[in-house]
């Protein structure tokens, strides 16, 4: 049996919602960079809902840096997807339909320098990962050893990464007596604004320093904090989807009712209303930011390795062991202890309510998936909080732990998916069962936990007893 594909003359069941607007009539005002399942299920629904609220020309053009195929499949579908809302009482189908166009840089690098350099775009959003910034965590610069930064560097007009893209687009825009754009960072890097702000700059002024000092007088980059778990697509989700949808979507997505949206409201020109949706605009991210990134990232990443270590395939099954629950909730109580004061959040009911969306039965979230990028990931979510707790008089020996878990993980598996993999795996290997070897990699460890005798001595205890497990 053939089985149409989704697209905008599909006809649909009554039970799946609709977009709430004329999309006949919509045109661009948003670029986003980095076209993953987090965006689709997370800020391209929320600009759904703010588009049915308060409609304007807040169209989002798609940018993929690599793929073609995400391209290819959004345009077959005339930019369509679904996404289904799962937990043990209900299940939602909503049709999402704010974005109407999409470029694969990879294939026409100047399709998107010119949506860049165009008037009508008055924000970019951005999920492109941790590591593909080119963020040196050790300066806090630019990685000039990162392929991309070395090559915008050299050739600043035809860019490759996200910092040279903004950059050029910025500059095009200047030249053309333009205003800029708001850059908005959507990914899980703590003051996220203020670092996409800096690389910029910094990219910015290696080539002029009148467009640097253009960009930091006139250019917004308001940082923000994003939640939603978001599993990768599968097949059995796409055939879910069609089953409910009459039509086959390509770009499916499956995830939890909960989302969350914290953004600094600081705009250039304008913005959607994106509060239609939930999103909490704010005068400061940070302690926002610092509760996701240390309560739901971090104990994310605890239940990742301890699932790979484990053979538990998804973050339900690490839930369903009564034990692997307890350690989690004790996590988070440490992590807690770190916090700053977060304004309007009950955080007892937020880890709480953390806890039950980890177990939900309907969320299929790898532990694969969470453990890729753990030199990444690691840094902001276990050792800085490691650090503060150490700074308070705790002995940390939850992240002591957590920093165990991945440390087995590195040594067991011989592919791991992290852009310093083979250089953590070598290490790893090299020690033998000890921790010295991997707190020798440069620029992982913060200097507080590679000069801390202590605390490095809960890890191995730790890690020896994660081996003889």
């Amino acid at each position: 049996m053939t089985v149409n594909r989704l697209n905008a003359e599909s006809p649909l069941s009554e039970d799946v919602e609709l977009p709430g607007y004329d999309r006949r009539s919509l045109k661009p005002g948003i670029v986003h960079i980095g076209v993953g399942a987090f965006h689709r299920a997370h800020q391209a629904v929320y600009t759904d809902d703010a588009l049915a609220s308060v409609f304007g020309d807040w169209g989002i053009i798609s940018v993929s840096l690599r793929s073609k195929d995400i391209v290819n499949s959004l345009k077959d579908q005339d930019y369509l997807h679904s996404v289904t809302i799962r937990d043990q009482s209900a299940v939602k189908i909503k049709l999402v339909g704010s974005t109407i166009g999409a470029i694969a840089a990879a294939e026409n690098g100047e399709a998107v320098l010119l949506k860049l350099s165009d008037p009508a775009i008055r924000v970019v959003t951005l999920t492109v990962s941790e590591k593909a910034y080119g963020l040196d965590p050790k300066t806090g610069s630019l990685d000039t050893a990162h392929s991309a930064v070395a090559h915008d560097l050299v050739d600043p007009e035809s860019p490759v990464g996200v910092i040279g893209y903004l950059t050029e687009g910025l500059a095009r825009r200047r030249a053309a007596g333009h205003q800029p754009y708001t850059v908005l960072c959507c990914d899980n890097l703590p003051r996220n604004g203020h670092v996409v702000r800096r690389l910029v700059l910094e990219m910015a002024y290696r080539r002029d320093a009148h467009l640097a000092k253009w960009i930091e007088e006139e250019g917004c980059f308001p940082s923000s904090m994003v939640d939603r778990i978001v599993p990768a697509a599968t097949q059995e989700v796409r055939e879910r989807a069609t089953e409910a949808l009459g039509v086959w979507d390509e770009l499916a997505l499956e995830t939890e009712p909960f989302r969350q949206w914290i953004i600094e409201d600081d705009f250039v020109s304008g913005r959607p209303a994106w509060d239609a949706g939930g999103a909490l605009f704010v005068s400061a991210v940070e302690p926002y930011e610092k509760m996701k990134l240390r309560l739901l990232n971090g104990s994310h990443s605890m239940i990742a390795y301890l699932g790979q270590l484990r053979g538990l395939e998804y973050v339900r099954d690490v839930m369903a062991v009564p034990e692997y629950r307890e350690i989690v909730r004790r996590h988070m109580q440490a992590a807690k202890l770190t916090l700053d004061p977060v304004p309007g959040i009950d955080v007892d009911s937020y880890m709480e309510e953390l806890i039950a969306r980890f177990a939900n039965p309907e969320i299929a979230h790898r532990t694969a998936q969470i453990a890729m990028d753990g030199t990444q990931k690691l840094p902001q979510r276990i050792f800085a909080a490691a650090v503060d707790a150490l700074a308070a008089g705790s002995d940390g020996d939850q992240f002591a732990y957590v920093t165990a878990l991945w440390m087995a993980y590195v040594t067991r598996f011989e592919k791991i998916d992290d852009p310093r993999g083979q250089e953590v795996r070598q290490a790893a290997l090299a020690g033998e069962g000890s921790s010295a070897s991997l707190f020798a990699v440069p620029g992982l460890f913060p200097p507080e936990l590679e000069e801390s005798h202590d605390w490095r001595g809960k890890v191995d205890a730790h890690l020896k007893q994660i081996f003889a497990g």
